[in-house]
């Protein structure tokens, strides 16, 4: 944190005030569906660090919202390219699973404002990141 403050008053003098183009409560021009996918992917880079580093993907399935109960309900497939990824990702007894799943569901009800209940599923996709249709469907858009 050295120089931090002298960084940021640096910045406040080149600074320009602009107008405001969103508004105050939006955080995120994502849909919530991919918001929710990328907490759990977080989740499954922090915990398995190098292990699987880039073979991964997840999709949210279901979201749901129930008024009554003030639950969120959600459902996430997490794809990976190996069986060998798989058991990495479930962990002995599903520990890592159950982790991963802990965690992120935390972030979740921070973002949702509301208990959710998480069910995670996780799949092979063989060579999944060579499939333009699967990377499309993952959400991962060619740069132009």
């Amino acid at each position: 944190k050295q120089g931090l403050t002298e960084l940021l008053e640096e910045f406040k003098k080149h600074a320009i005030d602009g107008p405001q183009l969103f508004p105050d409560d939006m955080v995120t021009d994502q849909p919530e569906r991919q918001v929710c996918a990328e907490f759990i992917r977080e989740k499954l880079m922090r915990n398995l660090n190098d292990e699987i580093p880039f073979g991964i993907a997840v999709t949210t399935d279901l979201m749901k919202y129930d008024e009554e109960k003030d639950l969120t309900k959600i459902t996430a497939t997490i794809y990976c390219e190996r069986d060998s990824h798989k058991a990495i990702i479930i962990g002995k007894k599903g520990e890592m699973l159950k982790k991963i799943g802990s965690q992120a569901r935390h972030d979740l009800e921070k973002f949702t404002h509301s208990k959710v209940f998480l069910e995670l599923w996780v799949k092979v996709k063989d060579n999944w990141r060579n499939s333009d249709m699967m990377l499309k469907n993952f959400g991962y858009k060619e740069q132009k």
